[in-house]
């Protein structure tokens, strides 16, 4: 978050397969633990900066990209050589997260062939 605050898009999409996170963010469950209580007070901060934010739950094994992007993120600030479980077929990506910027949709995640046709659903900001 801190990263897409400060460099990137000022949209952002948490896909988590902890459900206790993704509840506490949401304000659904309180932050008992003060350690926690800290982290999520400056997430929340974070969250109010950006100009939309989503954050949802997912099973583990539905989690397999994300799961991927961490380990791959941690190997290389440890300098080892990152890890590459062996890739099943993915299926076809039918929804997109983007932001607009300069008049043109950007895709925040996925990517599109040329001349894809497509049909845009808006969300309001937050």
């Amino acid at each position: 978050m801190e990263y897409a605050v400060e460099h990137g898009p000022k949209a952002l999409k948490v896909v988590s397969d902890s459900e206790l996170l993704v509840r506490q963010i949401k304000g659904i469950y309180k932050v008992k633990e003060p350690t926690l209580r800290d982290l999520h007070g400056r997430a929340s901060q974070l969250i109010n900066k950006l100009q939309w934010f989503e954050i949802e739950h997912v099973l583990r094994g539905h989690n397999r990209e994300a799961d991927e992007l961490a380990n791959t993120a941690m190997d290389k600030g440890s300098g080892r050589a990152p890890f590459r479980p062996p890739q099943a077929p993915q299926k076809s990506q039918t929804e997109f997260n983007g932001i607009v910027r300069g008049g043109k949709i950007e895709l925040l995640s996925g990517h599109l062939p040329e001349g894809t046709a497509v049909e845009v659903r808006v969300k309001p900001a937050k």
